[in-house]
């Protein structure tokens, strides 16, 4: 059965969307992956066909636009009556929906944050448009993914809709090799350059602790004000901007850190009920973190007691809670790692994707 899934973003680095198909494709769906080429066109092979849209558009909200009537032609060109659709995010939910309702096939919508509480569009007139869209739509849709918990409540919460199935972002089993003591300390973050990441917060850190280095994984549009940030405060020796890495190269590096961490700020709902995928990444690495004082982080950090909890973003702040992971140890963590890596990995989250794509395949055999 055929699975078109569609995503805003040039599918290079979207693990989410990544696992989702590899699952799907694992278990005898055939899906077709359709992105775009905004920010490039990074080589890739997959098993299966993936298709992505050019966007003449300079401004993101004229891509957003012009994907969206793109998006739908795209979809139309792949659809038939026995085809499933799996949306994800917002961006991609308007010609789903409406492909979905004219070829009266069955619809997933996976929403992997709260797009309209995004700190990004808080406070600008963008933040109207999509929250039209998505109080037009999110109510309409019957089967709906999110990516934690606090999530789908407040789906619950706004839009009076059953609960979303709830599949966390967590990554693939790792094998593990063992674990290494650095002489000199990797504090690690890996992700999205942007605002209300507290990535500023720990490269003034940095000036406090000795022997060690901050490695940023990732790019994004705050890159060279991050750098500026390390030069003032005169640590640039201590903080090194790796770039973009590949999610293979990243799963080599994760692991030599000493501590991972994941500080979102919260400056919107979407991040303080986020489950970011790089602390299970942290922890599938055997690499303790720590995080901020936000539900679902905080929950994962006592439940298995895998880290440091910030109670403020101060830069000293966090210093003292970076220290306290840094001297007792990586191996300290490692019973603790061990058991929680075992929990939060995507094999557990298959079951629940596997059972909504089985309904939606019933109820087209029902049909014809």
């Amino acid at each position: 059965m055929k699975v078109i899934v569609s995503v805003f973003n040039n599918l290079y680095t979207d693990q989410r969307v990544e696992k989702f198909c590899k699952t799907l494709y694992d278990n005898g769906y055939q899906p077709v992956l359709i992105g775009n080429n905004w920010m490039g066109t990074p080589d890739m092979e997959r098993p299966y066909p993936f298709v992505r849209i050019a966007l003449k558009s300079k401004k993101l909200r004229f891509a957003y636009i012009e994907f969206q009537r793109k998006l739908y032609k795209e979809i139309k060109k792949y659809a038939d009556n026995k085809t499933i659709l799996l949306a994800n995010d917002l961006e991609t939910i308007m010609p789903n929906y409406l492909i979905s309702k004219k070829l009266g096939i069955p619809i997933v919508f996976d929403s992997h944050e709260i797009f309209t509480e995004m700190p990004t569009i808080q406070g600008r007139w963008v933040k109207n448009v999509w929250k039209k869209i998505e109080s037009t739509f999110v109510p309409k849709i019957r089967r709906m993914i999110t990516a934690s918990d606090s999530y789908a409540n407040w789906f619950v919460k706004e839009y009076k809709i059953n609960k979303p199935v709830v599949v966390n972002n967590f990554p693939r089993k790792m094998e593990f090799r063992g674990t290494t003591e650095n002489s000199k300390k990797i504090i690690l973050y890996q992700g999205w350059l942007n605002y209300s990441r507290g990535i500023d917060k720990a490269i003034l850190a940095m000036q406090s602790i000795e022997n060690a280095e901050l490695w940023i994984a990732g790019g994004g549009p705050m890159e060279n004000e991050f750098k500026e940030i390390a030069i003032q405060a005169d640590v640039l020796d201590k903080v090194k901007f790796l770039g973009k890495l590949s999610p293979d190269d990243l799963r080599k590096l994760t692991p030599k850190a000493d501590v991972g961490i994941s500080i979102e700020e919260n400056n919107g709902l979407s991040y303080y009920y986020s489950l970011p995928n790089k602390i299970s990444d942290y922890i599938q690495s055997r690499v303790p973190v720590v995080i901020s004082d936000f539900p679902e982080m905080k929950n994962i950090v006592k439940t298995f007691g895998v880290g440091e909890i910030i109670d403020n973003h101060s830069p000293e702040h966090l210093v003292e809670k970076l220290k306290i992971v840094l001297e007792k140890g990586k191996a300290s963590y490692l019973h603790n790692l061990n058991v929680a890596a075992d929990e939060l990995c995507w094999e557990n989250e298959e079951g629940k994707i596997l059972k909504i794509f089985s309904d939606c395949k019933k109820e087209i055999e029902t049909r014809h």
